[in-house]
């Protein structure tokens, strides 16, 4: 049983921040000056698998290091928006891109730069963590930490909702 209060059925994509989000957040910084994130294997397992069932799922990030994309290209993200200064311009590009309604979004972010997307889509999430102004947007706050499993938990009871759960494709990588 969902304890989302939303028609998860009609959830077609699912978009995810990343700092915060899909890595916790802190970071540890390389010498070189690039931060290194950290991922949750949980996460990457729902995300990979919502992929393979037919879910848009997408990822926008102010961050621009490359190994972000690698990770999640290697996933099944094919939508990837790095460097995003203004994150309800790369939100809004993926929804007319693939023709869906803000409705049928939902988008996870923690911190203000993620507030005027999680206004606008249909299903605003965040992770337990997440900033006071963020958890006062969210009609979904995790019980989870950002980098913790967050993106599992709202993905797999979306998953659960449209029968796709444990079908399948749940069963490999």
């Amino acid at each position: 049983m969902s304890t989302i209060n939303y028609p998860l059925a009609d959830i077609r994509a699912i978009v995810f921040d990343v700092d915060g989000v899909l890595s916790a957040t802190t970071v540890q910084l390389h010498p070189s000056g690039e931060p290194m994130r950290t991922v949750n294997i949980k996460d990457g397992y729902a995300i990979q698998l919502a992929a393979k069932q037919g879910l848009r799922i997408g990822i926008i990030t102010g961050g621009r290091t490359e190994a972000v994309r690698v990770r999640f290209e290697a996933l099944g993200v094919k939508d990837i928006y790095m460097g995003s200064a203004v994150k309800i311009h790369d939100y809004r590009d993926f929804r007319d891109k693939h023709g869906l309604t803000d409705g049928q979004i939902a988008y996870m972010g923690d911190d203000v730069p993620d507030i005027e997307v999680l206004r606008t889509c249909g299903l605003p999430c965040c992770p337990h963590d997440a900033a006071p102004e963020v958890r006062a947007e969210a009609s979904y706050i995790s019980h989870r930490d950002g980098g913790y499993g967050c993106a599992r938990d709202v993905i797999e009871q979306v998953l659960k909702a449209q029968g796709k759960w444990m079908t399948g494709d749940a069963f490999g990588w």
